[in-house]
């Protein structure tokens, strides 16, 4: 079982914590500020020689996958793949989600890849309609992973794979030493109570931002949406250009001045005191406000046009396999789409949002650019 030593667990996670995406993951999702490092030239190579103890290429071919740079997976899960398939993996990095689905649509015709991985539920709807990917679903699909599905004909051409959800974080610490009520919703955030204590990564620069725009559109609707941002705006919010910014600088968990920060429902887990004896200890010092959140969903599929289509329905039907899906929460902070057991820290302390806010992916395609720009204008003043 993962984590068995906790205290080492402990300190890998706030280490980590202060370097992740939760793209989810992407966390964000669609790694623009992950912290995330492009693969070194050891990582590269052993990712396009996987499961070839020999540098021989695997007997039946390689698959590419082209996801975002966030990508990430335990060097033995990767092996996996070859040693059940035969087929030698060779993964691309392409930037995050929107750099990587409109490189797909440049290159329409003329595949990059076999196989995608790391579209999300903001660009889906582009990458279907814009026809860049073959029909594939896997057969007998748990309802598990069906329930975070493309509506409609999608569900045809993406699968999904992991899934992670945005929301604001409070510093439980620091609103107790002030004796302070933290908020519990959106609306708390324009109250004069919170005034200068919001931070955010912006939507034009940020996976998570991008998503919590989406979230107060998909709560105070399209004709509200412009005057809660007003209202958060001119009660002192703070917009950065990444996650990274926001939780690892301006968080007061981090050092900062702002106790209340735009995060992942995953995120807590990473407060827990690396001191055992400190106050507080096995316990995280913040939370995630679970009626704030936006689903992301990741999701794969084979590219039309792709030189090994058998391959990459292998390589989908692999990222659904109890190996992938055990080891995507500490591999890149997300969680999966199937009910493998998680490790211990997240089934206690990584709670998903019961009924998170939801906007229609075809209504994202249709206006992302034109809320983006609106938001842009609202928030730059």
């Amino acid at each position: 079982m993962l984590y068995a030593d906790t205290s080492r667990s402990r300190r890998s996670l706030v280490a980590a914590g202060l370097g992740l995406v939760l793209a989810l993951s992407g966390c964000t999702l669609m790694g623009d500020d992950s912290g995330s490092e492009p693969p070194t030239d050891d990582q590269q190579n052993h990712s396009e020689n996987a499961g070839s103890t020999d540098g021989t290429p695997a007997k039946n071919g390689e698959v590419v996958l082209v996801t975002h740079d966030s990508f990430t997976l335990p060097d033995e899960v990767l092996e996996g793949f070859t040693e059940q398939t035969g087929y030698e993996l060779v993964v691309r990095a392409s930037g995050d989600a929107g750099s990587l689905t409109n490189q797909l649509v440049l290159t329409k015709g003329s595949p990059i890849g076999d196989a995608v991985f790391g579209i999300d539920n903001t660009f889906a709807t582009r990458a279907v309609s814009e026809g860049v990917l073959a029909a594939y679903s896997p057969s007998d699909l748990p309802a598990e992973v069906t329930a975070h599905a493309l509506p409609g004909d999608g569900a045809d051409y993406l699968t999904p794979v992991d899934y992670g959800d945005v929301c604001v974080n409070i510093d439980d610490a620091w609103f107790a030493a002030e004796g302070l009520t933290p908020p519990q919703t959106l609306e708390d955030l324009t109250d004069p109570a919170y005034q200068d204590l919001f931070v955010t990564p912006g939507a034009s620069s940020s996976s998570p931002g991008l998503a919590f725009l989406l979230a107060t559109i998909g709560e105070f609707g399209e004709d509200g949406w412009q005057a809660y941002w007003q209202g958060l705006m001119a009660n002192g919010a703070r917009v950065t250009s990444g996650w990274s910014d926001a939780y690892g600088v301006d968080f007061t968990f981090s050092g900062g001045d702002r106790p209340i920060v735009l995060s992942y429902a995953s995120s807590p887990p990473f407060t827990i005191p690396d001191d055992d004896t400190a106050e507080g200890a096995g316990e995280p010092s913040t939370s995630a406000l679970l009626d704030t959140c936006f689903r992301q969903v990741e999701y794969a599929g084979v590219l039309e046009g792709a030189a090994n289509p058998e391959g990459a329905q292998a390589l989908v039907d692999y990222l659904l396999s109890d190996e992938v899906q055990a080891a995507i929460p500490d591999s890149m902070y997300v969680y999966p789409v199937t009910d493998v057991e998680l490790p211990d820290l997240w089934s206690q302390w990584a709670d998903v949002a019961p009924a998170p806010i939801q906007v229609d992916p075809a209504l994202i395609e249709e206006h992302r650019e034109e809320w983006v720009r609106e938001w842009a204008d609202i928030a730059t003043g």
